[in-house]
């Protein structure tokens, strides 16, 4: 059938419909702008369908099911009889497609235009777009590269049949019994914690790096071992992978050191790569690293005017709300707005295992870096003095670190539920905030909202519920 649109020239055309796809296109068609947005997939992307939501609704089932093992504890007569993984899965489903029939209908309301197909950047302001009626060619004045990432794998490593990426493990129609975990990143630790939940008799991490969330302050890593251990999550660090031989019935991983692990899974967590290949951004001339696309930390243009880059193929954090922010961005710079550069270390955090993860800013590392070891103060605050926490039952801390006789650089935590309490944590440190400025904040009782605000106090010299 013959493409029968009137016009196929547009302010912006996007190029994936992921988080910093739709957002730009949102905020673009908010602003004014005709925007065309290319997908060849599902509107929303990685997050939506294969990796934020799905993973969180997973870890949520797990929640519920060590609630229901602690019960006992609190007087609360009951047991967990097992999960039943066909409706753990459509209960996931459920949510994704709530949100993705909600997200339809916000595009559709903002007029943006929707091009199923696979796109390809084929010149400065033009994308072709191979579509179920044939090939559309797109003009836009703009151009907004937003096609995300894929599961990496290593060289040797084929993953099918027993080895898993992250989109197949949350696909499995069953619980793995002693799954092996390539990789101690966000996605692995997720994973474990998950299975566990779900009753594996034994999870097994394999990290080469040192240490388990090795991109976090040093305390939260440790801590997290610590909590594992407890938990009896498995773990091996500072040895590399060298192989791993699968059978019909398990698979069999070894080290470069010759240790070997025994599991009925292997689930390859060692990052996400760049979606780039075949899309025509070199041969377009956009300068690329290891097939990431470079663009210009203040502004997100490329090394072509009028090309930006938003989201997971833009070197440093993975994460969907960076994309969903940029794609903003990148929207109101296009609209002739200024608005202000987005400051990678700002960006938020969060690692949703059991206990969570949560940082913004700066490591008590990367603070004595910039610094000087004379010129960085730090303060724990320990979570047994924290009412709410004893009720949940979490033990873990909140870290400051601030400048001294400055502001607060980085805000670290872990514990039960603590990810909930980034939204102050980036406040203080996106608005530079001193400990006192924050210790004078009422905190609500009994909250642990209020663990910030203690440590604030320490920090600040008064310490109330903390030691000195």
């Amino acid at each position: 059938m013959a493409d029968t649109s009137t016009s196929q020239s547009y302010d912006v055309v996007i190029l994936g419909g992921g988080s910093g796809g739709y957002a730009a296109a949102l905020r673009g068609a908010q602003l004014g702008l005709k925007i065309a947005l290319v997908e060849k997939d599902k509107l929303g992307g990685t997050c939506l369908h294969r990796g934020c939501v799905p993973t969180k609704a997973l870890l949520h089932v797990g929640e519920v099911a060590d609630s229901a093992a602690e019960g006992a504890e609190m007087g609360v007569k009951m047991s967990l009889e097992g999960i039943d993984i066909t409706t753990t899965l459509e209960f996931k489903d459920k949510i994704i497609g709530r949100l993705y029939k909600g997200l339809q209908g916000l595009v559709k309301s903002r007029k943006v235009e929707y091009v199923e197909g696979f796109g390809r950047l084929t010149g400065a302001n033009t994308v072709s777009v191979e579509t179920a009626d044939g090939v559309r060619e797109l003009t836009g004045k703009n151009i907004v590269l937003a096609s995300g990432s894929y599961s990496k794998t290593l060289p040797g490593l084929e993953l099918g049949g027993r080895i898993l990426d992250s989109e197949a493990a949350l696909q499995l129609p069953e619980i793995p019994k002693n799954p092996i975990i390539l990789g101690g990143g966000v996605i692995g630790v997720e994973f474990a914690s998950v299975w566990k939940s779900f009753g594996a008799e034994s999870v097994t991490i394999v990290e080469g790096l040192p240490h388990l969330a090795a991109n976090e302050d040093e305390s939260l890593s440790k801590a997290l071992e610590r909590a594992f251990k407890k938990r009896g999550i498995k773990f091996s660090l500072g040895t590399f992978f060298e192989k791993a031989v699968q059978t019909e019935n398990g698979v069999t991983v070894t080290l470069v050191d010759g240790t070997t692990f025994e599991g009925d899974y292997l689930l390859v967590a060692v990052g996400r790569g760049p979606s780039t290949s075949g899309l025509g951004y070199e041969e377009q001339g956009v300068a690329m690293d290891r097939g990431f696309v470079l663009a210009d930390k203040e502004t997100l243009q490329t090394s072509v005017p009028g090309i930006y880059a938003v989201g997971d193929i833009v070197p440093g954090l993975q994460l969907a709300h960076r994309g969903f922010a940029q794609g903003i961005f990148v929207a109101e710079r296009i609209a002739g707005q200024n608005p202000a550069p987005i400051v990678e270390s700002g960006i938020p955090r969060v690692t949703y295992c059991e206990p969570q993860l949560g940082s913004v800013g700066i490591t008590e590392k990367q603070a004595v870096e910039k610094f000087g070891a004379d010129g960085v103060e730090t303060y724990e605050y320990n979570l047994g003095g924290n009412g709410k926490s004893q009720i949940l039952g979490t033990t873990g801390f909140i870290k400051l670190v601030r400048e001294k006789d400055g502001p607060i650089v980085g805000v670290h935590m872990i514990g039960r539920n603590l990810a909930e309490q980034i939204g102050e944590a980036q406040l203080i440190v996106n608005w530079e905030a001193y400990p006192e400025d924050v210790a004078s904040l009422v905190h609500a009782h009994p909250t642990q909202n209020e663990a910030i605000g203690e440590a604030a106090l320490a920090l600040a010299g008064k310490p109330l519920h903390a030691h000195a």
